[in-house]
């Protein structure tokens, strides 16, 4: 199956010399139609950095960014901006994503004035129209951001995100700003969203369970690389990178041995991200991995499906049942 997004060994770079950084590293991914794609990895790995050079928000220093037939990244001017009305983004902070001087109509629809889709009669109709699919009143539509909770704000970003019927949304940390039971509300939109298939979600977030909830495979991220990748109840059943066995195993929930699986993930995933202007040589992770040897810290290992020299070796040998998958059986 054609991929309807297409990321190809893609580099983010700034500065130079001693001072260069490279938030991403070499990442590819590919987003069939219809599927969510879950970007998970600690804050500070990448995640966002990937997600605006996707959108060309920042221009990559290499690699190639492919939006069906179309390669974004060779594309400037009205050529590229006529492509964003098919890749849009729902932003963390609804708030301030939000003009605070127009109403929800006029935010809404927004995109098709800028993008000449639509004269005002048809804006306001389409407007009302994806209002009541995003379970928004219509009597929110003459409203300014400021009179709507965080959850309705979040419903308002995602109204404008879908108005131009996109092939791909990227939903970079949608529900982290919100309050725990607007979380489950938005989160639960997006599940219905998915149910229509007729949009792929990149959905970026730190929390694994709501990623493992929506998404159908998961990418995991560690210091600009893509570590493991692949179909969700594989990664959450069976993580195979010391990295993801440490994500896995954070996830904490109401069970008697709730505090080993906090020893556990502090085992394979100690301390904090290395820096990026003096990240470690070899794999990258080895400086936390209790699983390190030689090569290791010498060769940066390939991925094919995990980026681990031990991975196959450990795979037999370490305990990798999730606190998911015991709560789930308890």
């Amino acid at each position: 199956m054609t991929a309807v997004l297409e990321v190809n060994d893609l580099v983010v770079r700034f500065g130079t010399g001693t001072e260069a950084i490279t938030p991403v590293n070499g990442v590819s991914l590919r987003l069939q139609a219809g599927e969510t794609l879950g970007l998970v990895g600690e804050s500070g790995c990448g995640k966002s950095t990937l997600a605006r050079a996707i959108l060309q928000l920042i221009r990559p220093s290499s690699g190639r960014v492919r939006l069906g037939e179309h390669d974004l990244t060779s594309l400037r001017g009205s050529a590229l901006r006529s492509m964003r009305t098919r890749l849009q983004i729902v932003f963390q902070d609804p708030r301030g994503s939000l003009d605070p001087r127009m109403d929800v109509a006029s935010l809404i629809s927004e995109p098709l004035k800028v993008h000449r889709l639509a004269g005002r009669a048809e804006r306001t109709r389409r407007a009302h129209e994806i209002m009541e699919r995003v379970g928004l009143d219509a009597a929110y539509a003459k409203r300014r951001p400021s009179e709507l909770s965080g959850g309705q704000q979040q419903r308002v970003g995602i109204a404008r995100a879908l108005i131009t019927n996109p092939a791909v949304v990227i939903c970079d940390e949608p529900v982290s700003a919100l309050d725990v039971s607007i979380q489950a509300q938005v989160i639960n939109l997006i599940a219905d969203l998915q149910a229509d298939g007729d949009v792929a979600f990149l959905f970026i977030a730190h929390d694994l369970a709501v990623v493992r909830r929506l998404s159908h495979r998961v990418a995991v991220m560690y210091l600009g690389r893509v570590v493991e990748a692949g179909p969700s109840e594989e990664i959450f059943g069976r993580p195979a990178h010391p990295y993801t066995q440490g994500l896995v195993a954070s996830i904490v929930r109401a069970s008697l041995d709730a505090r080993h699986r906090l020893m556990e993930a502090r085992r394979l995933a100690p301390g904090d991200l290395p820096s990026l202007l003096d990240p470690p040589s070899g794999c990258t992770y080895h400086t936390r991995c209790p699983y390190a040897v030689d090569v290791c810290r010498e060769e940066v290992p390939v991925l094919d499906g995990v980026a681990c020299h031990r991975w196959r070796e450990l795979r037999d040998t370490t305990e990798t049942t999730t606190p998911i998958q015991e709560t789930e059986r308890g």
